[in-house]
């Protein structure tokens, strides 16, 4: 069971202008608390009200990160059988799984029209590291550019790829 934090709290007022104190949210858990810092999650651009979708979920993904997701934008992210069309998607995936291209095709057929997939590989040194090179093909050859690269949490680094025809 997930312990709601005051300071997931905090942020989200922060986020929205309501408050203006601290640098990041913590997330309490049974496992401890970890921390998603506030200019890392500010990164995705998200609102209120998106609905995101989530591919590669396991038992290593950042826990805080998704719980300051689905705070911000007050949904809760979408599962892989989810059947309608999204404003993002979230992909976990590591080196040695199915093919990168071939999901990164899959994952755009309910994305709506300017979506964006943010793409969570493990951090170089990591087990699963995906190196950039193959993340660029990849994303190229499914037909996305990707804007941005930066580390999320402890382990992820996240890729944040746009339609070719379109950039922010």
């Amino acid at each position: 069971m997930r312990v709601r934090s005051t300071v997931v709290e905090t942020f989200v007022q922060e986020l929205r202008g309501e408050f203006n104190e601290g640098s990041a949210t913590a997330v309490a858990t049974q496992e401890g608390t970890s921390t998603v810092d506030d200019g890392v999650i500010a990164r995705f651009d998200l609102t209120k009200g998106l609905v995101l979708q989530e591919f590669g979920y396991d038992e290593d993904v950042d826990l805080a990160l998704r719980e300051a997701i689905t705070e911000i934008t007050g949904e809760e992210l979408a599962d892989e059988d989810y059947g309608h069309v999204t404003d993002g998607v979230l992909v976990w995936f590591r080196e040695g799984e199915d093919d990168l291209t071939d999901l990164l095709m899959d994952v755009q057929s309910l994305l709506d029209d300017g979506g964006t997939v943010w793409l969570f590989t493990p951090k170089a040194g990591k087990t699963g590291h995906v190196p950039p090179r193959d993340v660029q093909e990849s994303a190229a050859v499914a037909g996305l550019h990707g804007t941005t690269t930066f580390v999320v949490g402890q382990g992820w680094s996240c890729t944040r790829l746009v339609d070719k025809g379109w950039q922010k």
